[in-house]
């Protein structure tokens, strides 16, 4: 995408673009911490006593690798929303506000609600919403939609943990 089309992306959103990226990273970050506030009342008692399989990771790596997946989802929308313009935008913003609240869902279903098997329907519509916006990402800014692939690998991985532990409970 050339300089000239960037620049007029800017122009468009009436932005600089750092104010953009901390747009970006706060809405991520809200998020993300609307799915803590979900998911870590329930790890003590309800999540601590569930049947886990073998493969499952410790309680402690899950925060340090959402933060990065969480930067990496802003910094890719930051990308993108600084390059797009129009309808190409608004889609990609669209579809990139639906994974969110679906990510947001499954720390619903999963946690507060306490119900893995709803949450293997929301996580896989998270899924398919992740794979559209990694497409509607790529013809924008390819670095973007990469930023979006290790999303997609751990909400896989979380898949098949949720599917798991439905099946041992």
């Amino acid at each position: 995408m050339s300089a000239v089309h960037q620049a007029e992306g800017l122009k468009q959103s009436g932005l600089p673009s750092i104010a953009i990226l901390a747009i970006c990273l706060v809405v991520c970050f809200a998020a993300a911490g609307i799915g803590s506030l979900l998911t870590t009342p329930n790890i003590p008692g309800w999540y601590e006593n569930l049947v886990k399989p073998p493969f499952n990771p410790p309680n402690w790596i899950f925060a340090p690798v959402w933060t990065a997946l969480f930067a990496l989802m802003a910094i890719a929308m930051w990308r993108v929303w600084i390059r797009a313009t129009g309808s190409t935008r608004r889609k990609a913003t669209i579809a990139f506000a639906i994974q969110l609240a679906l990510n947001i869902g499954w720390s619903a279903a999963f946690f507060a609600a306490h119900a893995p098997g709803l949450a293997i329907f929301v996580i896989i519509a998270l899924l398919v919403a992740i794979a559209a916006t990694i497409r509607l990402f790529y013809p924008v800014d390819r670095p973007a939609s990469w930023m979006l692939a290790p999303y997609f690998a751990w909400v896989s991985f979380a898949t098949l943990l949720n599917v798991s532990i439905f099946a041992l409970n």
